[in-house]
């Protein structure tokens, strides 16, 4: 994966990262930075000093330089090695002063303190910089485990389905965004959710915790799909109800729905569309977009009364590959401001597995932004499903394995 799209998106399972080569010469950064790298950088310059003070004549005094050694020394490492440095400094200016014969004057004590003063400040630095670190580091882990638990990795497999996932978020230190998906097992056969909420940060991620609490809750009580979304729509009314008192903006905001339904004879496929962007349906015949005969108003601003959803049935062969996803998806733009033709390119898809047919999407979506710094401003997610008979079993790794940003 080579570009920046590609690194913010959960890495796809079947898509191994280039080797490393050994023989590759490591960065001037890294030898800087690891290791012995800036002790060795303390020894070079402090080396250099004392070497042009002995060449230089003795009316020029070179040892004030040294406390550039532990300042330079703290920027790359630790409070030992700049400890460390700094020891080694105050001998060195000692060498030098001793050089220029000024131990009968006061100007070697200057230098030792100026030393002494300088490195204690950087260490003292370097150490609160450290702690800081270290701190945002266990924050950072336990936010990531809420946005996995939030929007849990979809298994590999689920019944007879092979299920590949991806997700990008808008935000740079966000795993998960107002985009969402979930599937669950139900007595009808698996069930698939996808939905974006309107708006974005924080409350976006509260909405659509909501929706998916919601999902996994009432997608194996309720046999059929009607009953299902008149309990999502209860369920999110009742969400925005209660967070309406502490934030106005509350009642603005909706969610747009997919629940699609694949029976286990994965004949048929059903599917309720509550505002979403429908889904493609890939075959070797061609690409068909599984446009909804009566759409439902997004979840939110819907029904509660079962008998008001509209069930689609569309017919799902064994050859066929689904691909759901969310708006941010064929609303990016390319610098001439044309938006992403996502069922053109799902037509060119040569592949044959799901994990493919993602990889494809984001490949031309990449090419489309310009192939390098992402210029996306919403959320992405996709869901491939495809029949598994007569396919080698996935690993057990999860189909959506995240691939962590800092």
């Amino acid at each position: 994966m080579k570009d920046n799209l590609t690194h913010r998106l959960r890495r796809l399972p079947g898509r191994r990262a280039a080797p490393h080569r050994s023989g590759a010469a490591p960065s001037w950064v890294t030898l800087l930075t690891q290791g012995h790298g800036p002790l060795g950088l303390a020894l070079f310059m402090i080396i250099s000093i004392v070497v042009t003070g002995f060449i230089l004549p003795p009316t020029e005094h070179l040892a004030s330089l040294m406390v550039v050694v532990p300042a330079t020394t703290a920027v790359l490492a630790g409070p030992g090695t700049t400890t460390l440095s700094a020891a080694l400094s105050c001998v060195a200016a000692l060498v030098l002063d001793v050089h220029d014969d000024l131990l009968g004057t006061s100007i070697p004590a200057v230098h030792q303190l100026e030393i002494l003063l300088v490195s204690a400040f950087v260490i003292a630095s370097r150490s609160i910089r450290d702690r800081s670190v270290r701190e945002l580091m266990e924050v950072r882990i336990v936010s990531d485990t809420i946005q996995r638990v939030l929007l849990r990795p979809l298994p590999p497999r689920i019944g007879p389905l092979l299920v590949r996932a991806a997700y990008h978020a808008s935000h740079p230190y966000a795993q998960i965004g107002g985009d969402l998906y979930a599937v669950a097992r139900s007595a009808a056969g698996v069930r698939f959710l996808i939905g974006d909420v309107k708006g974005k940060g924080l409350p976006a991620v509260e909405d659509a915790e909501a929706l998916l609490g919601a999902f996994r809750g009432a997608a194996r009580r309720f046999g059929s799909l009607p009953e299902l979304m008149a309990d999502l729509e209860h369920s999110i009314r009742g969400h925005f109800e209660e967070t309406g008192r502490t934030d106005s903006d509350a009642v603005e905001r909706f969610i747009t729905a997919l629940v699609l339904e694949v029976p286990d004879d994965c004949t048929e496929i059903h599917m309720v569309n509550c505002g979403h962007p429908p889904p493609y349906m890939a075959r070797r015949s061609g690409t068909l977009l599984l446009s909804p005969a009566t759409p439902s108003p997004p979840l939110g601003l819907g029904s509660l009364d079962a008998g008001d959803y509209v069930v689609d049935t569309f017919p799902f062969g064994r050859e066929s590959t689904l691909l759901l996803y969310t708006d941010g998806a064929i609303e990016a733009r390319n610098d001439d401001g044309q938006f992403y033709d996502l069922g053109a390119h799902v037509a060119t898809w040569p592949g044959s597995r799901p994990e493919e047919l993602l990889q494809h999407v984001l490949d031309g979506l990449s090419m489309h932004v310009g192939g390098g710094a992402i210029k996306l401003d919403d959320d992405i997610a996709m869901i491939a499903v495809q029949y598994g008979d007569g396919f080698p079993s996935p690993s057990p790794a999860p189909s959506d394995e995240r691939l962590l940003t800092s």
